[in-house]
């Protein structure tokens, strides 16, 4: 697989802005996670200079920022809310590519990866993945220490276990994929940006902002953290409608383990971890998106 210089570019800046969100910073105002702004204004310049951008579209990543960090900051209830309502709607429409200056790229059409799958699109989404880096960024508090990598892993590994059986179980019963091991010339490109920009963005806007926050608010009902599992992974399903009945439901079970990996280690790492495990294992060793039939 062939990148052009363009896109390694734009999209490596765009990469190193997502691994960021997890290096130390020399600390700033008591903060030592600053790290990934810099580097997603890096990826924006690269943006416009080689054309997947155009000004409009740093502007429009700007005021996302600027309208997240002021509902995560206010303390005033009556200000806070709605921003907090349109940080949560925002993504929304960015993931429909609502907001004009994104040149998404599609890299290969109608690609084959199982002789008896649907074909599959190969893009990369330069707004839904800045969308992502802001959300983790403001939003959630990430791993710093090896130690605590080490802790959320031996929390979370029992879920990743059953997420797998559980859902690529499903799918082979529903007849919606089956096992069908296999290595492409995009495999390694697709697992780096699925774990980069897929998964970083739907674990920080899925669990990390709204199943969290619908916990916090939800902290005095007796089964507050459960309806809040259940809202947010009811919505992850609907998020898949394109794919179809039976992806909204699998999709649906999907996310209820990425809530429980994010409740059992009170991290959005483990929801990303557990994520990216399925996503990795349904590339690699299944039918891939899914069946044609």
């Amino acid at each position: 697989m062939t990148l052009s210089w363009e896109f390694i570019l734009t999209f490596g800046a765009l990469a190193a802005a997502a691994v960021s969100l997890w290096l130390p910073a020399p600390e700033i105002r008591g903060s030592r996670t600053w790290l990934w702004m810099p580097l997603l204004t890096l990826a924006c310049l690269a943006g416009v200079v080689t054309g997947f951008l155009t000004w409009q579209a740093p502007c429009w990543l700007v005021l996302f920022a600027a309208v997240a960090t002021a509902a995560k900051e206010s303390s005033n209830r009556w200000v806070r809310v709605p921003l907090l309502g349109l940080t949560w709607l925002a993504p929304l429409l960015f993931a429909a590519h609502r907001f004009p200056g994104f040149m998404n790229p599609v890299l290969a059409e109608q690609v084959r990866f199982s002789a008896d799958a649907l074909p599959y699109t190969v893009r990369t989404n330069f707004d839904m993945a800045a969308v992502g880096i802001i959300l983790a960024g403001v939003f959630c508090t990430r791993i710093s220490r090896a130690e605590d990598w080490l802790q959320m892993l031996r929390r979370v590994w029992p879920v990743i276990v059953s997420t797998l059986v559980i859902v690529l179980g499903l799918g082979v019963i529903l007849g919606f994929v089956r096992p069908d091991y296999k290595w492409t010339p995009y495999s390694a490109f697709l697992l780096g940006t699925n774990l980069l920009f897929t998964c970083v963005t739907e674990e920080a806007y899925f669990r990390g902002f709204t199943y969290a926050g619908l916990a916090a608010a939800m902290s005095k009902w007796r089964f507050g953290a459960v309806a809040a599992a259940a809202i947010s992974s009811l919505l992850f399903g609907i998020a898949h409608v394109k794919g179809g009945p039976l992806l909204i439901l699998l999709a649906t079970v999907a996310g209820l383990h990425y809530a429980v990996a994010y409740a059992v280690c009170k991290r959005f790492e483990g929801a990303i971890v557990t994520h990216f495990a399925l996503n990795a294992v349904h590339l690699v060793a299944f039918t891939y998106p899914n069946l044609s039939s």
